[in-house]
């Protein structure tokens, strides 16, 4: 028998994945997914139900029989552009929506956890101070993760419940679903140049690919916040959550290069988004060639997301102490899943 039940809001997002998949590996967990476009359950204890977030009355109806959610998995974020500030107000009143529907109809409620980002250290609009520790000075606002890690702290003042939140960095997975994944635009753009017969050059700027960095594995990310969700040492804390390993894109390029059988080029920073705009032809070309599935160019990459990644100019260290000293200790070579990840993309035929 079950004896948790968790609810995850924003089912469908770069974290809920795999923390699905994490979930339900143990006997005890019943999971309730939230999504404004549910896919079809997979397994006799995964349920979706169709919610959007930012419909106060909607989430209110949805989780009315939801009696026996002990565990609240935040993982949902409002649209955004890349590099821009995100609303504040909308991102709050999504979460504030799923907590008022949880706690009037789960008296059982036992833990939330927040899935926030590397943002909360300003990293996307400014240099962070290295290494990005948890207990770093906040920076001036507007970030909505400040708002509504405040929103939790107040809410939990008194409550049965107990809180966590976890910082990841750029998170990446093998995600078919998903164009903004960094696995998918570094295999995207390979194929594009093996299709001209050019070299494999780094579109970004030369800062950007000697800069030290660090990303967030999927599948990482989803064992360590279930084990914040659970563990009574991770109660009303914050964790940065990284692979664990720093790279250089210079260094991780040859094996990018070799996979795809190319040589390594030079550094040639490009607007991608632009750039790319009249590719689909060459895309489709690739896809008859090598009897790929019929996915438009746009479904598999986003190429502002692209433009982004790759001129971000400054080094980006996370500090791992806090989670390492509470007891989890996962760690990936971020090179090699990635290069496993291109594989796993050519073997769903996806890539070449």
């Amino acid at each position: 028998m079950t004896a948790r039940t968790a609810l995850i809001a924003g089912a469908t997002g770069a974290a809920a994945k795999r923390l699905i998949e994490v979930l339900l590996e143990g006997a005890d967990w019943q999971v309730i997914g939230l999504s404004r476009h549910p896919p079809a359950a997979s397994n006799p204890r995964l349920s979706f139900l169709r919610c959007d977030l930012a419909d106060r009355e909607g989430c209110t109806r949805a989780l009315a029989a939801c009696k026996a959610v002990t565990h609240l998995f935040y993982t949902a974020r409002a649209e955004f552009s890349e590099g821009g500030v995100e609303d504040v107000t909308r991102n709050v009143a999504m979460l504030r929506n799923v907590l008022d529907a949880v706690e009037a109809a789960s008296p059982n409620l036992a833990h939330v956890h927040l899935v926030e980002g590397q943002k909360w250290y300003d990293v996307r609009l400014r240099p962070p101070r290295l290494p990005t520790r948890e207990d770093d000075p906040r920076r001036p606002p507007p970030n909505f993760y400040y708002d509504q890690e405040d929103l939790v702290r107040e809410r939990q003042d008194g409550r049965a419940w107990t809180w966590s939140a976890s910082r990841p960095y750029f998170i990446y997975d093998h995600a078919p679903e998903r164009a903004r994944n960094i696995v998918s635009t570094v295999g995207a753009w390979a194929a594009l140049c093996a299709e001209h017969g050019s070299a494999l050059d780094f579109p970004g700027t030369a800062r950007c690919y000697s800069a030290l960095t660090e990303f967030s594995d999927a599948s990482q990310l989803a064992r360590a916040t279930v084990w914040m969700a659970t563990t009574p040492e991770a109660r009303n804390q914050a964790y940065n959550v990284s692979d664990g390993c720093q790279f250089r894109w210079q260094e991780l390029w040859p094996k990018i290069a070799a996979h795809f059988g190319l040589r390594v080029g030079e550094v040639r920073p490009q607007k991608l988004a632009e750039s790319m705009k009249d590719k689909s032809p060459a895309w489709e070309r690739i896809v008859r060639r090598h009897n790929l599935q019929r996915i438009p160019l746009q479904d598999v990459v986003s190429w502002d997301f692209a433009d982004f990644l790759w001129g971000l100019e400054y080094d980006n260290t996370t500090s791992m102490e806090r989670i390492r000293r509470h007891g989890f200790h996962g760690a990936i070579d971020t090179g090699e899943q990635i290069v496993a990840y291109l594989q796993r993309y050519r073997e769903s035929r996806l890539l070449p």
